[in-house]
C-alpha cells in the first residue's frame, strides 16, 4: 500500500525523485528510494543518497542546545547577550530581554521571513556575524512574544550560541554531538567536496511540462551560512535513525538525551493558525510550535512534525508519539503540493484509514480552486509579456549605489541601453529594470531567484529613497523585499 501510494503520487506530481521511510511500533516497515539523483542521468536515488534536509534542520538545532543545557554549558532562559554582547534586535528592551528559548518559537515580532534575503539566494557572501548585526534594523511586525511569524534569522543565532557555550563551530557541534553519538554516518553539515559524498540529490524545478534541474551543487560544496536554520543534507537511512531515536529511544539515546530534556524540545510554546485545509482533512484543534518541532492533534491522535522548502528540496518528518510511529520523505523537485498529498495520506494510514481519500482523492481536492470572498480573492497579476527595458536615460535621477543598513549596497546602473540591478553581497541577485503597467519591475537574471520585485523611487537630492515588493504579493515570504529600505550613497562611476 505505501509502495502504490508513493508511486501514484510520484506520477501525479512528476517527481524526478524521492526516499521514503515508515516506522511502525518502533520498527522500520518500509524504506526505499525512487528515481534519480539527476533526471535523465540514470543515477538512483537509495536509501543513502544525501538530500537537503531544510527546515528539518531546525530540529537538530534545538537538540544540540539542549544537549548543551543538558552538559550545564548554558540555559533555555539565558540572556541571547550573555553568550554574543553584540546580539541586538532592534529594540533595546527586547535585546536585553531575548532568551535562548527565544530564538526557537518565532514569537520575536521579527516580520514572515525578515531578513531572509541575508540567506538565500545561494551563494551569498553574508556571514553569520552579519545576520547578527543585521537583525537590529529589522522593523518589528508584531510585539516581542505577542504572535506567531515564522522566521529563520534567530536560527541562525541560535548556531552562533551554541558556538559561543560549545567552544566550537556551529559544524563541528552537529558532527560532535549529534551525527556521531547518534551515528548519523551519512549526514553532513558544512563544506564537502561533492565527488567523495557519494550519491547526492540535486534539486529540480519545471520548465513547462519539463523537468529541469536547477541550483546545482558545485564540485566544493561551500559552508553556508543559513546551516542552523536549514542547511543539513541527510539521507533516508539517517533520518529514520533519527525519528525512531523520539518513537523508541535506546537506553544509550536516552543517555545522549535525557527524558528532561526532551520534554522540553515537545512543549508547546507558541501558538499557530489552524488553516481551514487543516481543520478539515485533519480535525485539528490545536496546533503550535516547540523548539524545532510542530505539535497538532491530528484526528484525536497527537503528532511532532516539521517539514523543509530549499529551491527544489522538499521534506517531511512526521511522529505519533504514543504509536511509537511515523515517516520521512524527502523529494528533489517541485514538490510542494506532493508533499502536502503523499504526507496526508501515509498519516491516514495511522490516524483515519477508512476516510482517506488516498493521494488521488487529496490531489483532486488540493486542485480544485479555492472557494474565495471579496476578502481572500487575489486580484490577477499582470502580464510579465507587456514589460519593457528602461533606458538608462529615463532613470537618470535614480542611477547610482543605494544602500540598506542590513542587506547592504546595490548598485542601479546603466549598462548599455539597459538598467541593470546588481547586489553587493549576494551574487544571484543581478537583474534588469523594466517597466510594466506604469511601475518599475526588476526582473531577475537568474531564475533561481523565487520572486520579481516592485521598485519604488521616492525623493530629491539627499533624501532620495528606494522601497521594494513582491511582484506577487503572496508569492514566497523569504522574498522579504518589504523589510528593505535603501537610501542613495553614491553614484554609479
Amino acid at each position: 500500500m505505501i509502495d502504490a501510494m508513493v508511486r501514484a503520487t510520484i506520477r501525479r506530481y512528476q517527481l524526478p525523485g524521492i526516499a521514503v521511510g515508515v516506522i511502525e511500533d518502533g520498527r522500520l516497515v518500509f524504506a526505499r528510494g525512487y528515481g534519480e539523483t539527476v533526471h535523465g542521468s540514470g543515477d538512483p536515488i537509495t536509501r543513502h543518497t544525501l538530500f537537503k534536509i531544510a527546515s528539518n534542520s531546525k530540529a537538530m538545532t534545538a537538540a544540540l542546545l539542549a544537549r548543551l543545557v543538558q552538559q550545564g554549558k548554558l540555559q533555555w532562559n539565558d540572556p541571547v547577550v550573555k553568550y554574543l554582547p553584540e546580539f541586538a534586535m532592534h529594540d533595546a528592551w527586547v535585546t536585553a530581554h531575548m532568551t535562548v528559548n527565544d530564538l526557537l518559537v518565532h514569537n520575536s515580532g521579527l516580520p514572515e521571513g525578515g531578513g531572509d534575503l541575508m540567506l538565500w539566494p545561494e551563494p551569498n557572501a553574508f556571514t553569520r556575524d552579519d545576520i547578527v548585526h543585521g537583525l537590529r534594523y529589522i522593523k518589528p511586525a508584531y510585539g516581542f512574544r505577542a504572535g506567531y511569524a515564522y522566521d529563520n534569522l534567530l536560527y541562525v543565532v541560535a548556531g552562533k550560541v551554541a558556538e559561543a557555550a560549545g567552544g566550537a563551530t556551529y559544524e563541528a557541534l552537529i558532527q560532535r554531538e549529534l551525527f556521531e553519538p547518534l551515528g548519523l554516518h551519512d549526514c553532513k553539515v558544512g563544506a564537502f567536496v561533492l565527488r567523495e559524498a557519494g550519491s547526492v540529490a540535486q534539486p529540480h524545478g519545471r520548465d513547462g511540462d519539463k523537468i529541469v534541474p536547477t541550483r546545482p551543487d558545485p564540485a566544493q560544496v561551500p559552508a553556508i551560512a543559513s546551516a542552523p536554520a536549514g542547511g543539513v543534507r541527510c539521507s533516508l537511512d539517517d533520518m529514520l535513525v533519527w525519528a525512531n531515536n523520539f518513537l523508541a529511544p535506546t537506553p544509550a539515546q536516552l543517555q545522549w538525551l535525557s527524558p528532561v530534556q526532551r520534554a522540553e524540545l515537545w512543549e508547546a510554546r507558541t501558538p499557530m493558525p489552524i488553516s481551514r485545509q487543516r481543520r478539515q482533512w485533519d480535525n485539528t484543534h490545536y496546533y503550535a510550535y516547540a523548539y524545532g518541532f510542530r505539535l497538532a492533534d491530528v484526528d484525536g491522535q497527537w503528532t511532532v512534525s516539521h517539514t523543509g522548502t530549499l529551491g527544489g528540496m522538499y521534506s517531511m518528518m512526521m511522529l505519533l508519539p504514543d504509536r511509537k510511529s511515523g515517516f520521512v520523505f524527502m523529494i528533489n523537485g517541485d514538490g510542494g503540493n506532493a508533499r502536502t498529498v503523499l504526507g496526508t495520506a501515509l498519516l491516514k494510514l495511522f490516524t483515519a484509514p477508512a476516510t482517506s481519500l488516498g493521494v488521488d482523492g487529496y490531489a483532486n481536492a488540493l486542485a480544485k480552486p479555492a472557494i474565495s470572498t471579496p476578502a481572500t480573492a487575489h486580484a490577477p497579476l499582470p502580464d510579465l509579456r507587456k514589460r519593457t527595458a528602461v533606458r538608462p536615460a529615463a532613470m537618470r535621477n535614480w542611477l547610482g549605489v543605494w544602500r540598506d543598513p542590513w542587506f547592504g549596497d546595490v548598485r542601479i546602473c546603466g549598462v548599455g541601453q539597459h538598467v541593470e540591478w546588481r547586489s553587493a553581497k549576494s551574487e544571484k541577485m543581478h537583474g534588469q529594470i523594466t517597466q510594466l503597467d506604469s511601475r518599475m519591475l526588476l526582473v531577475w537574471q537568474d531564475e533561481a531567484v523565487d520572486e520579481n520585485a516592485w521598485l519604488d523611487f521616492t525623493g530629491n537630492g539627499q533624501s532620495r529613497r528606494l522601497r521594494m515588493a513582491k511582484f506577487d504579493p503572496h508569492g514566497d515570504f523569504s522574498s522579504d523585499y518589504e523589510d528593505l529600505d535603501f537610501q542613495r550613497v553614491g553614484d554609479c562611476d
